[in-house]
């Protein structure tokens, strides 16, 4: 059974692993895809991504997390407000806590 997936926006069918000696996959400059192109292409990208966002205490350390639980109707307030302002949900709140600790 196939599954149906979402690529660029675009629902395609997903037909399971290929092997990329066999089969005849071109990148988008027109060259093959073999599998050990892709997998330098894949080392290449995850050596690029690093692990999350850089550390907000000081680099070389993870930046605590807190987790809590609020009421929908100010949580729906809070993610209407962040988009509003361009702005992820962590930046607002790291932002108004801020403001209410120096007050």
């Amino acid at each position: 059974m196939t599954e149906r997936v979402r690529i660029h926006g675009e629902q395609v069918r997903d037909r399971g692993t290929i092997d990329l000696d066999k089969e005849d996959v071109r990148l988008a400059d027109g060259t093959r895809l073999t599998e050990a192109k892709a997998e330098r292409l894949a080392e290449e990208m995850l050596g690029h991504t690093g692990r999350g966002r850089p550390s907000l205490s000081r680099s070389g350390t993870r930046s605590p997390q807190l987790r809590l639980s609020v009421p929908h109707e100010l949580r729906s307030r809070l993610l209407q407000r962040a988009e509003h302002e361009h702005r992820s949900v962590s930046n607002l709140v790291r932002e108004a806590l801020e403001h209410y600790l120096a007050s």
